[in-house]
């Protein structure tokens, strides 16, 4: 087993208190003080205990920390899944919405969910990946 990774030496156990206290994010909260412990010579597992999680994620949690401070520490957003429709295609849906549908040429009088999905096929081309399965 490897030596465990050391954490930044421009913080210490008091500090990382205070900034515990400070925040309004929970989560970030909870890391810090799993953090603290380690600065104040408690083990890595007493810091899991305090954090409420295991020995990897105290790992990751330190890796995060010494790479980005305390910011590291607070939950991002995932990122997700790119658009699936490019800048001129929602331009274009914008615009058909706006303006609204045409009974005569669009064949409906509002325009539904269903109807955007049939113009946005014919006009750009996107075909969904999602299948409706049968179910019972």
């Amino acid at each position: 087993m490897g030596a465990a990774i050391k954490l930044r030496e421009d913080y210490d156990g008091p500090a990382l208190l205070a900034l515990a206290k400070k925040t309004k994010d929970a989560g970030q909260s909870r890391r810090l003080l799993a953090l603290t412990e380690i600065y104040d010579g408690g083990s890595r597992s007493d810091a899991a205990r305090i954090g409420g999680t295991q020995l990897q994620t105290v790992r990751d949690w330190v890796l995060r920390f010494n790479d980005r401070g305390a910011a590291g520490l607070i939950e991002g957003k995932a990122k997700g899944q790119r658009p699936r429709l490019n800048a001129e295609h929602l331009r274009g849906l914008e615009k058909i919405v706006e303006r609204g549908p045409i009974p005569s040429v669009h064949g409906v009088v509002r325009w539904r969910v269903k109807d955007l999905v049939q113009w946005s096929l014919k006009n750009t081309g996107y075909r969904s990946a999602r299948r409706r399965s049968a179910g019972p």
